[in-house]
């Protein structure tokens, strides 16, 4: 569809710099660290026509994610205790948990899919999914979705 808005959820290691860089611009200009576009961009080291380029197409995940529902995805091995240790760094994370299905492990591994409502209450999504990849067992945490 021809001018509608396409959106993917990116690892902050594959973004370019220069994305980066518009995200702490607009972070210092929000907390008025920095008094105009000029002096944010000098800070952050980008010209102002990169800021003006891609000031409204990128933005912090958790910034967009409050109030709404993500869908998760993640394998994690056959081991007790772990699926609870999961849902642990969720209810910390104050949000709300719709669904989960983890699938029957196969050679001891077994897929997991959660659907998380984002409460206005919770911190940043991407800490919550830095949090699930931290547990010994868990891989590959992806955002499938979010509505």
């Amino acid at each position: 569809m021809e001018g509608a808005a396409s959106y993917y959820v990116v690892k902050k290691r594959a973004l370019p710099e220069v994305l980066l860089k518009v995200v702490e611009v607009n972070r210092l200009l929000e907390t008025q660290k920095a008094s105009s576009v000029q002096e944010a961009v000098e800070r952050v080291g980008i010209s102002r026509s990169s800021y003006y380029k891609y000031k409204e197409d990128i933005f912090p995940f958790h910034d967009s994610a409050q109030g709404k529902t993500i869908t998760l995805a993640c394998r994690m091995d056959d081991e007790p205790g772990l699926l609870s240790d999961v849902l642990k760094v969720v209810a910390d994370f104050h949000a709300n948990i719709l669904t989960i299905h983890q699938t029957i492990p196969i050679n001891g591994i077994a897929s997991l899919s959660l659907s998380i409502q984002i409460l206005d209450a919770a911190s940043d999504v991407s800490e919550m999914v830095s949090g699930m990849e931290q547990i010994g067992g868990v891989h590959n945490v992806k955002v499938l979705g979010m509505e």
